[in-house]
C-alpha cells in the first residue's frame, strides 16, 4: 500500500517556536505570533495542495476555530485539498453529524475525511457539558459511529441503546463517496472501538517498536481491512546538522516554567496516549536537543509543551524519508505531518523529502512533482 501524506492546519494560531496547546489550557497557546485568521489558514491550505499533501487534518476543542466551519470556508479556496475535519461525538447528535458529513460532501465534490475525537480530558469535555468517564464516552462512540454508518446507508435507520435513542433517522441523500473515519485512542476500551469503527486507526508519533505492537494489537481484534496513519512534526532540512540547529533552536526558546506547567496539566490528563507521550521526554527540558532524540531522527521536544502530537521527524531530506519508510514497513500508510511555523514546513517537506519518497515508488497513484530543492527560510 502506497503513503498518503497530510499537512495540518494550525487554527490555534502558528509561529516560529512551539505553539503550545492541549486540552486543559485555558490561556490563549504560548508561541503564537500569527493568529489563524482565514487568510493566513487558506495560505497554507493552498501551499498544501500545491506541494503535493493529500489533505489537512484540522483540530477540534475550545482551544482552537471550529473544524467545520473553518474548513468550510476553505473549500472555494483550494480545488483538490482533502478536509480531515476533527470533531467530538459527545457534543452533537450522530444523525447531526451524519447530515454535517453528507452535506459537506455535495459541496466539496468528495473532499471531506473524518476524524473522530473521543475525548480523553475530563476538563475539556466538561467544558462541552460532556460529565461521562473516559470508558463510557468510548461506548458511547461506538454506539454514534454505528448510528452514523447506518444513516448513511440511504435507509432510516432506529436504535435503542445504551447512550442514544432515534427513530426513522435518515437524510436527504447519503454521501458520496461515504468519508472515511479516521479514529485514535491507546486505551483498552478504545482500541475495540477503532477494530470495529474506524478506517484508519491513528497513533501519535511513537517509536517504530511500540507503533509496531499497538497495530497488532488493533489487527488482532478484527478481520476487516483497517489502515494505520501516524501524527508526528517534521524538521526536515537539506543537511542534518542544519535540522538539529533548527530543532535546537526551538528548544532554547521554551520557557522553563512553562515546561513545567504544561507537563503538571498533561500528566493529569486521562488519555493513556498522551502519558505515552509524556514518558519519551519525562518532561525534562535539561536533556538537550539530541537528548531528547528517542530513537534515531525522532525527537521529543515539541511535548515538553504541547498536547496531543509530540514528536518530530527531524534530520535531512533523505533521513526524514527513511523513517517514513521504516514506518511504512510496519504497517502505517497515512502521515498528518505538521511543522513550526506550518507554512515554511510544509515548503520544505514538499520539496526536499516528498519528491524522495515519489523516487521510491512510495507514492505511486499520486501526482508526481517536479519541484527543486527547499527554500532558504531563516
Amino acid at each position: 500500500m502506497s503513503i498518503t501524506l497530510h499537512w495540518f492546519l494550525p487554527t490555534s494560531g502558528d509561529g516560529r517556536t512551539v505553539v503550545e496547546h492541549f486540552h486543559a489550557n485555558r490561556a490563549p497557546s504560548a508561541g503564537a505570533r500569527r493568529e489563524p485568521d482565514i487568510d493566513y489558514l487558506a495560505q497554507i491550505a493552498r501551499t498544501a495542495e500545491q506541494v503535493g499533501f493529500t489533505g489537512v487534518l484540522t483540530p477540534t476543542g475550545t482551544w482552537c476555530e471550529d473544524a467545520w466551519l473553518t474548513t468550510a470556508a476553505l473549500i472555494a479556496q483550494t480545488s483538490r485539498l482533502k478536509f480531515l475535519v476533527a470533531f467530538r461525538p459527545g457534543v452533537l447528535s450522530p444523525t447531526l453529524a451524519a447530515q454535517m458529513a453528507a452535506t459537506y460532501q455535495r459541496i466539496s465534490r468528495g473532499r471531506l475525511l473524518l476524524n473522530v475525537v473521543t475525548g480523553g480530558d475530563a476538563v475539556e469535555q466538561q467544558r462541552f457539558g460532556d460529565w461521562l468517564d473516559k470508558d463510557e464516552r468510548y461506548s458511547r462512540t461506538d454506539e454514534f459511529l454505528q448510528i452514523v454508518r447506518e444513516v448513511w446507508s440511504g435507509k432510516p435507520f432506529s436504535f435503542d441503546g445504551r447512550h442514544y435513542k432515534v427513530e426513522g433517522a435518515t437524510v436527504l441523500a447519503p454521501p458520496d463517496p461515504v468519508p472515511p473515519i479516521y479514529f485514535g485512542g491507546s486505551s483498552d476500551a478504545a482500541l475495540p472501538v477503532a477494530a470495529r469503527r474506524a478506517d484508519v486507526y491513528l497513533t501519535w508519533g511513537e517509536p517504530p517498536a511500540d507503533v509496531a505492537a499497538k497495530i497488532a494489537r488493533v489487527r488482532a481484534l478484527t478481520d476487516r481491512p483497517i489502515r494505520f496513519g501516524i501524527r508526528l512534526h517534521t524538521i526536515s532540512r537539506d543537511s542534518s546538522a542544519e535540522a538539529w540547529a533548527a530543532a535546537e533552536r526551538l528548544l532554547d526558546a521554551l520557557d522553563p516554567a512553562a515546561v513545567a506547567q504544561a507537563q503538571s496539566q498533561l500528566r493529569a490528563s486521562e488519555s493513556v496516549g498522551q502519558q505515552r507521550m509524556v514518558a519519551l521526554h519525562g518532561g525534562d527540558l535539561s536533556r538537550g536537543v539530541r537528548g531528547l532524540e528517542i530513537y534515531p531522527n525522532l525527537w521529543a521536544g515539541v511535548g515538553l509543551v504541547r498536547g496531543g502530537a509530540g514528536t518530530a521527524l527531524v534530520g535531512s531530506h533523505e533521513e526524514v524519508a527513511d523513517l517514513i519508510e521504516e514506518y511504512h514497513a510496519i504497517g502505517i500508510s497515512e502521515f498528518i505531518l505538521s511543522g513550526y511555523p506550518h507554512l515554511e514546513e510544509a515548503y520544505w517537506f514538499g520539496e526536499g523529502v516528498r519528491p524522495i519518497l515519489a523516487q521510491r515508488g512510495l507514492l505511486s497513484g499520486e501526482r508526481e512533482l517536479s519541484l527543486a530543492g527547499a527554500p532558504s527560510f531563516s
